[in-house]
């Protein structure tokens, strides 16, 4: 099951994979063109009723497919106004077919007549709320009629997430679903989930796809993208004010540091940016652990590890932290060691190379499938999730499991984990683990190609500063 965010993820990976947006609507209109077909009707008379959206061109394709049946297409708009490409060709397409249409301007202008049979394409899985014209009208008259209605993916007018039905919606008879099936149709009968093509790794794979989480509505205020508190610092300062500039680079509002006092104008110094305030002492300590839990109590990540060392009293303070803390947490490089002993209530996302994984209790394997099963039993025993890096990073809670695959050889040199640790600490601000932390393995590895494209060898991981907002805005290398 699939609901409509990760279905449209799935959909836009998919065409990064080679597999072309204009094929996935043809074999969605076939789909649907050969459910009319096993109705068995001797020459039916059939009404397609078709929105400006992708759902629309799936309609507009099965009457192509349907075209010595004579089917008469009613588009719901102007074809000026056809909102995506792959749409617009289709309907061109139509009409080099010769398939009678009717474009409808006007509600009041809606005639459909008398079909025994009407292919619902008005409305599709990414809209929701109230139908509004001329959807509205062409949702009525559909069941104001007695013909069989096959609605394309959904019924318009349903909420495909919740089989809400806010408003008029359409009354189907059968129902071709894409792919997999989805969420608000569980309690429906006569569903057909159709393949169409998508292969398995779109959904396996990070991709583009995944960016389109990352939504940023133009009413947002100061703090709705993320306030991250990086605790690290004391035997390294640098790794902390990657850490940081990485999170702001990769889209968080604030970023803070708390870091021993002796090197906190050293991280200072890194970026006017950051928020650094310092610690009493050249480690972080048992003693820090109130003051650190003060403040993380208004962040909504912490992001615990970057340069912090292994010493003993380090160690400690991290085990307290983690046994208190409730909230979310990014857990990196020493800290990682920590977990496997203690309890926790916090939401971790573990960001372990292969050494320190083994150091959970994972097992080394012989290729990409087998690292993904032995994560997946560290997470699973952890109850939290792993972002397990290497030449292919594994994503996994122990239940969903996803492979990122952007990412080069340069991107060994030191830091460039503190970078992956503060984009993680951006994405979890508004994400869930997986999703969280598959998005940012895809954005730190891209980010990585980009910089590596304009460079021969010598990567640094402070490069990947400069590449993360054009990696964020979905450019790729």
């Amino acid at each position: 099951m699939i609901d409509s965010t990760e279905m449209a993820i799935v959909d836009r990976n998919a065409v990064a994979l080679g597999v072309r947006e204009t094929n996935l609507m043809e074999s969605a209109g076939n789909a649907v063109a050969r459910a009319v077909r096993d109705l068995d009707l001797d020459t039916p008379e059939i009404a397609v009723l078709a929105g400006r959206g992708n759902n629309g061109g799936d309609a507009l394709t099965a009457a192509r497919f349907l075209a010595d049946l004579n089917p008469t297409v009613h588009l719901l708009g102007h074809p000026d106004r056809i909102r995506s490409a792959v749409t617009r060709e289709k309907y061109d397409a139509l009409q080099s077919a010769e398939v009678a249409t009717n474009v409808i301007r006007d509600a009041s202008a809606l005639s459909i007549g008398e079909p025994e049979v009407i292919i619902d394409g008005v409305l599709g899985t990414g809209v929701s709320g109230t139908p509004r014209e001329p959807e509205r009208t062409a949702i009525q008259a559909i069941n104001d009629t007695e013909a069989t209605v096959i609605s394309v993916d959904v019924p318009s007018g349903m909420d495909v997430d919740t089989g809400e039905r806010p408003g008029v919606s359409v009354v189907a008879d059968q129902i071709i679903t894409f792919h997999d099936t989805k969420p608000g149709l569980a309690d429906h009968e006569n569903v057909t989930v159709a393949n169409i093509g998508i292969p398995p790794a779109a959904e396996r794979f990070t991709g583009p796809g995944d960016l389109q989480r990352l939504t940023r509505p133009t009413d947002a205020h100061k703090g709705d993208f993320g306030r991250v508190l990086v605790v690290g610092g004391g035997p390294y300062t640098g790794a902390p004010a990657l850490a940081a500039q990485a999170a702001l680079r990769a889209g968080a509002d604030l970023a803070t540091v708390l870091t021993p006092e002796p090197v906190a104008d050293q991280v200072q110094g890194f970026s006017e940016d950051l928020i650094v305030r310092g610690l009493p002492g050249a480690r972080i300590e048992p003693t820090h652990v109130s003051t650190i839990l003060e403040a993380a109590a208004d962040q909504d990540v912490l992001i615990l590890g970057p340069g912090l060392g292994a010493a003993d009293p380090t160690r400690e303070a991290v085990g307290q932290l983690l046994e208190a803390y409730e909230g979310k947490a990014v857990v990196d490089a020493d800290a990682i060691s920590v977990v496997s002993a203690v309890e926790t209530d916090a939401s971790l996302i573990l960001t372990p190379h292969r050494g320190e994984f083994e150091g959970l209790g994972g097992e080394s394997a012989d290729d990409r499938d087998g690292w993904a099963t032995s994560a997946g039993r560290v997470a699973a025993d952890l109850g939290q999730t792993l972002l397990l890096k290497g030449p292919h990073d594994v994503i996994t809670d122990g239940d969903r499991t996803r492979i990122n695959r952007t990412g080069n050889p340069g991107m060994t040199v030191g830091g460039t984990g503190d970078v992956l640790a503060g984009v993680t600490g951006a994405t979890f601000a508004t994400l869930d683990p997986v999703p969280a932390a598959a998005v940012a393995a895809y954005l730190t590895g891209m980010a990585g190609d980009l910089a590596a494209e304009s460079r021969n060898g010598g990567l640094l991981a402070s490069d990947l500063l400069g590449t993360l907002p054009s990696a964020l805005g979905g450019e790729q290398a």
